[in-house]
């Protein structure tokens, strides 16, 4: 899908539900595609409203080790419930190894060790389970309000370094229609 085809297409999925919107998107990959998760609240949405459309569909979540226990019992809570397929990416070392060679998580004020930790535990996982899965498209909770970079993207993007459709579906809700999703749907 080319430049003009994504703004023409993404016209017409504003005035589309989320739900719309992954209908099309699986649609249009003919059930090439994954969904993206970290495991926080808000991901739930995308996560039941993907496989409300493909209940198979992959789950691609990178597991950095440095989670919080309430996220992995979450990450179990809605795999149970939703019955997904997921496929964990780890990093190539762990993050007790990681801790022992570059000391503990860095701070934000600490740009170049984030970079570092980023691309080793995080970045790199990423990127091989895209290689490895090979999507034609992939759904992101990425949404507008979220920060500046964010707010000039829209539903469907190009993901160059990854050759796929980067879908967004819900990428015109705030937070207040996320909390909504969640409770209406007990998640």
């Amino acid at each position: 899908m080319n430049e003009s085809d994504i703004a023409a297409n993404n016209l017409q999925l504003r005035n589309k539900s989320a739900l719309e919107v992954v209908q099309w998107g699986i649609s249009q990959c003919k059930g090439n595609a994954l969904v993206t998760t970290n495991f926080r609240p808000f991901e739930a949405v995308v996560l039941h409203l993907c496989t409300q459309v493909q209940p198979d569909l992959p789950v691609l979540w990178v597991d950095h080790g440095y989670n919080r226990p309430a996220t992995y019992r979450y990450a179990q809570k809605l795999r149970d419930r939703l019955h997904l397929n997921l496929k964990i990416f780890s990093p190539e070392i762990t993050a007790a190894h990681y801790d022992a060679i570059y000391g503990a998580i860095p701070t934000l004020e600490n740009e170049a060790e984030l970079k570092q930790f980023s691309s080793v535990m995080k970045l790199e996982p990423f990127q091989r389970g895209m290689k490895e899965l090979a999507p034609a498209a992939w759904f992101t909770s990425l949404r507008k309000v979220q920060n500046e970079f964010r707010a000039g993207l829209d539903i469907l993007s190009e993901d160059k370094a990854n050759g796929s459709l980067k879908i967004s579906p819900v990428f015109y809700w705030t937070d207040a229609d996320m909390d909504a999703y969640l409770k209406q749907h007990d998640l």
